[in-house]
């Protein structure tokens, strides 16, 4: 195997007492042979003017003692500088040739500018200065300001360098925590995210599978019953369950689509507001006589909240189509209202008798709906009414100004200020847009129908109130 530079370094750094190891020795080796290949009256070594005495061995031990504790200089660099002041004092008072035992506490100097604090960094500077001016005040050595000049320079220096790598490496180390930080943050943003598009897709595909699917169940059992006596009306029923399928099929492509992976997804409009009159007209051809009431000036909604707004209707009116029974009536009003949108979904079925059904049953539609409405800092109310029945009312807070009269996506639902109760018999009231309004008023052998409940909070029974 080939072994390139690059991957000796690799390999070095990470086993750093081999590394310092090796620097040990090689340091040692220099300094021994320099000792040993001084000839007579040679290798005073700097600052010292006094002829040196002979090398021996203890001279030899001596040196080598200055500078073989660099193997150790990551593990307990500041006691070992300290250890290296013993020998180096010997070998001044004993007027040995030093060689290279500087380079030792050099070293060890440096080592613990990088490896500790700098309470200890400093401490450690201060030994070096104390060894060096006790040889200076003993008379081993003789230096001139220009030597304390340099002495005191190199010191600095290998201190500062200590230094300035210490904080090089925190500097890199806290800008690897960062990114790893950044990077569990986005992988939280992004589960968060998907999290939230589940339950998005979730609340819209239930709303869709709901209504359509209970618009089918109910024109396919008026089928099943018409389709002996009266073949025409079960071929109607039929067909407007067909109609329905395709309209179901169509929303959840527009729903999922963005779930596919191998191409752009097809995404289409969604319902809002405006399609209103479609869902009512829906729900009569279902067999639930619906009415749809619009009052105050019609405004462009935010996207958002008109989505939400049309699913809120959409899962009431659904409810009563399941709990509210054959012969039940419903009623929509819309409000706009300064800078606040009200709906309000009433029906005249069974009321208490199956409000635990629809409250806390086993459905997740009103659940749904608190989430919608609670998305946009709405108020929601549900519970029975007073006579029977059962009712949905919400409130969207509108922070931005729309714009008044806008065109809707699927027709306009202008109308003017109305009043709290619709009129019981004749035409409907100037600037109030009402459809159906016979139907509304009586059933459908000529009996007086159910006028829906004043919007008056006190007066509706015990409503559960979700914000």
């Amino acid at each position: 195997m080939r072994t390139t530079p690059g991957s000796t370094r690799s390999w070095l750094r990470a086993h750093p007492l081999v590394f310092d190891a090796i620097l040990a020795v090689v340091l040692t080796t220099a300094s021994l042979w320099w000792i040993a290949s001084a000839g007579p009256g040679e290798g005073a070594g700097w600052l010292r003017s006094a002829t040196p005495r002979p090398a021996d061995a203890l001279n030899l031990v001596l040196a080598a003692a200055c500078t073989l504790p660099v193997a150790l200089r990551r593990d307990r660099p500041l006691l070992l500088l300290m250890a290296t002041c013993v020998p180096q004092a010997a070998l001044d008072a004993l007027h040995y040739d030093p060689g290279l035992s500087e380079f030792g506490g050099l070293v060890l100097l440096y080592s613990v500018a990088v490896y500790r604090g700098l309470a200890l960094s400093l401490a450690a500077l201060g030994v070096s200065f104390s060894s060096y001016l006790a040889s200076a005040v003993s008379g081993v050595i003789t230096p001139t300001w220009t030597d304390h000049a340099v002495v005191t320079a190199v010191l600095l220096l290998c201190w500062v360098c200590g230094r300035a790598l210490r904080l090089r490496r925190a500097y890199l180390d806290e800008l690897v925590q960062r990114a790893h930080r950044l990077e569990r943050a986005r992988d939280a943003d992004t589960r968060a995210a998907r999290a939230e598009e589940r339950s998005r897709i979730a609340r819209e595909l239930h709303d869709v599978v709901a209504h359509h699917v209970s618009v089918m169940t109910v024109q396919a059992a008026a089928a099943r019953r018409m389709l002996d006596t009266k073949p025409d009306v079960a071929r109607d029923a039929l067909t407007a369950i067909e109609e329905m399928g395709r309209t179901a099929m169509a929303e959840m492509r527009n729903i999922v689509g963005v779930l596919r992976t191998d191409g752009p997804a097809e995404r289409g409009p969604q319902p809002g507001m405006g399609d209103l009159p479609a869902l009512v007209e829906q729900m009569r051809e279902a067999g639930l006589r619906t009415q749809l009431r619009v009052e105050g000036d019609h405004r462009r909604l935010p996207p958002g909240v008109d989505l939400a707004a049309y699913r809120l209707v959409q899962e009431a009116l659904t409810n009563s189509l399941r709990h509210a029974g054959p012969a039940a009536r419903a009623w929509v009003t819309v409000r706009h209202e300064g800078n606040e949108l009200t709906l309000q979904v009433e029906d005249d079925g069974r009321g208490a008798a199956e409000e635990s059904v629809r409250i806390g049953g086993k459905g997740h539609g009103l659940v749904g709906i608190r989430e919608r409405v609670a998305l946009y800092g709405g108020v929601l109310r549900i519970g029975p009414r007073v006579g029977g029945g059962f009712e949905v009312r919400a409130r969207f807070p509108l922070k931005d100004s729309p714009l008044k009269d806008g065109p809707a996506r699927n027709g306009s639902l202008k109308g003017g200020a109305g009043k709290d109760r619709p009129p019981r018999h004749g035409a409907p009231e100037p600037g109030t847009t009402e459809h159906d309004t016979a139907d509304y008023d009586t059933g459908e052998h000529g009996a007086p129908g159910h006028a829906p409940a004043v919007d008056d909070p006190l007066t509706h029974g015990p409503l559960k109130d979700t914000a």
